[in-house]
């Protein structure tokens, strides 16, 4: 935990979330990506959250551990494990908003020019 983290939550987990996670949870298991996923402790309302290891980006947590956190299945992955399937692809980041995102044809942040209509709609026009 660097001294940012103490300050600022972008960085990952401050001091407070540390503490209420090991006062009041148990650590269930831990993703190939290091983010750790907790429960409430028996007696308590029943929670579910994640600390992220490193920035908390919501599309780092796996489809597995993604349907225990929605109380979707009651067992974790790392008690019953699912299986891979053959159309299933690696994980990749985010990159909404770096310049590694999708830029289709004709968007503005493309140089590209828009291709001319077909002529199958006619512009309105008030009267």
């Amino acid at each position: 935990m660097g001294i940012l983290s103490i300050f600022t939550w972008w960085h990952g987990p401050g001091l407070g979330t540390r503490l209420v996670g090991w006062r009041t949870g148990i650590e269930v298991g831990r993703d190939d990506q290091g983010n750790i996923y907790y429960m409430s402790k028996p007696g308590r309302r029943e929670r579910r959250w994640v600390i992220y290891n490193g920035m908390p980006e919501a599309s780092r947590i796996p489809p597995e551990w993604h349907i225990w956190l929605h109380k979707t299945v009651a067992t974790t992955p790392a008690e019953a494990p699912l299986k891979a399937r053959v159309w299933e692809k690696p994980w990749i980041p985010n990159a909404t908003g770096t310049p590694l995102a999708h830029r289709p044809s004709g968007s503005l942040a493309v140089a590209a020019t828009r291709a001319k209509t077909t002529g199958d709609y006619e512009a309105w026009s008030p009267d």
